[in-house]
């Protein structure tokens, strides 16, 4: 019988501990601490989203109960309630967002090869925002309305691997098309984006920095055409069109052509009108872009679900930067394990899988192996039979 590393203990060796002290070390997150340093915060946080804790209370009782099993998951000594929100209160969250970022960096080129099914080479990226409501009272310094406090995930999802390049964390006030002034353009990329982000001078600075985008037209957008290409309604291209702007002012932000596609979907019958800097690719394929904007949807739903970024466990603004951190920070690293050990299993079928056995003393890929045995009436015949009949 394996007698070695629990399941939580074997998944923080993924975690890069050496480039963690450095991080912790530039904001000296443990100067001064005598109980509770950053790496013990980390897991105990770690463990609270692997395990779908609702609250530090929760927590600290979860891991009361297991005294004799600490030590080898990690924890060198009992999490006290009050240490724990001190230091979530006081710690800076930047060291949890430069670990994340780290994570994120390691993983996306486990998942570079992965094909997008749209025959491009090209990396593309899905930009959107969330926002998690909050209570104005306990979260003061997050005012979104008259009444309700909110932070927003502003988010530029890599969709080879569906793994977050970017994210800032705001108040809910900070409008979506903003986050568009916090992005470093990369060359060569694809920036999906809904109209939300159609700033034609924040546009022509992406296309200026030789990337390409492909947003929504808005409905009051004046223009006049410059050149049809022949339509497809056969696969719903209704207009492919070279257009320039005529309002001035954003005549004056977007002085070259744009690309205008009208799309009717066969199915429901929407029609929908995109913009884009784009002019090598089939009409079809500007519209399966603008389709896959969907997967950053998908990644705030599953986010909000299956970690814990909508019950906080203190309402400081750094003990709530840092918990969404930290959760990003447990995505990554749960798509490095998925792909370093070659696993078939979807995230959420490790999450739920981990969440139930954090102590147990199996080995990693053992135990996502089991998970994979069948189910269901199909399996009945696989168990022993007690009693026959």
């Amino acid at each position: 019988m394996y007698r070695g590393q629990s399941v939580f203990s074997q998944l923080m060796q993924f975690v890069p501990w050496k480039a963690f002290s450095r991080i912790v070390a530039r904001y000296r997150g443990d100067r001064g601490v005598r109980q509770l340093n950053c790496a013990q915060q980390f897991r105990a946080m770690a463990f609270a989203q692997l395990t779908r804790r609702r609250s530090l209370r929760d927590l600290v009782a979860c891991l009361e109960a297991v005294p004799a099993k600490l030590y080898h998951a990690g924890f060198t000594a009992p999490i006290s309630f009050s240490t724990l929100a001190r230091a979530n209160q006081r710690r800076s969250w930047h060291i949890y967002q430069e670990l994340a970022q780290r994570l994120i960096a390691r993983a996306r080129p486990l998942y570079a090869d992965e094909d997008l099914g749209l025959n491009l080479d090209d990396t593309v990226y899905a930009l959107d925002s969330s926002t998690v409501d909050l209570c104005l009272a306990l979260f003061g310094w997050a005012p979104f309305r008259a009444t309700k406090a909110a932070v927003k995930l502003h988010t530029l999802l890599d969709l080879r691997g569906s793994l977050p390049a970017f994210i800032h964390v705001s108040d809910g006030k900070l409008h979506d098309v903003k986050a568009l002034d916090l992005i470093v353009p990369e060359p060569g990329a694809i920036y999906v984006m809904d109209r939300a982000y159609v700033d034609f001078r924040r546009l022509f600075r992406l296309h200026q920095a030789g990337a390409c985008f492909v947003t929504r037209a808005k409905k009051n957008l004046l223009w006049h055409r410059v050149y049809s290409s022949p339509k497809d309604r056969a696969q719903g291209i209704e207009a492919d069109q070279l257009i320039a702007l005529d309002g001035q002012r954003a005549r004056q932000a977007y002085p070259l052509h744009l690309r205008r596609v009208r799309y009717q979907d066969p199915d429901s019958g929407k029609r929908l009108v995109f913009l884009t800097n784009r002019r090598d690719l089939p009409a079809t394929t500007v519209c399966a872009l603008y389709k896959r904007r969907w997967d950053v949807e998908l990644f705030f739903r599953w986010t909000k679900q299956h970690l814990e970024i909508q019950r906080f466990f203190g309402t400081s603004e750094n003990a709530v930067k840092s918990q969404i951190w930290i959760a990003v920070a447990m995505y990554a690293l749960v798509a490095i394990v998925r792909k370093e050990l070659g696993l078939a299993l979807s995230p959420y079928r490790m999450l739920q899988t981990i969440s139930v056995m954090p102590f147990e003393q199996v080995p990693l890929y053992e135990l996502f192996s089991e998970s994979l045995r069948p189910s269901g009436p199909g399996a009945a015949g696989l168990q022993l039979q007690l009693f026959e009949s």
